[in-house]
């Protein structure tokens, strides 16, 4: 997290899509590229970034 935000390797819910995720890139603090949080699967990009909640690990 920083500055109270998802960040690079945290896990995320993205409420968008309803998917758990991994944020593997922040382009220019504001678009949030994720991964599948597991099982592999190709990259995309936040839709709302807004809507990215940090999971803990007993979420996971």
């Amino acid at each position: 997290m920083k500055d109270g935000k998802p960040w690079v390797g945290d896990a995320v819910r993205d409420g968008a899509t309803g998917r758990k995720a991994i944020v593997t890139d922040v382009q220019g603090g504001e678009r949030y590229i994720l991964r599948p949080h597991a099982g592999g699967g190709p990259t995309w990009v936040a839709e709302d970034p807004e809507r990215l909640t940090m999971i803990t690990s007993e979420q996971a």
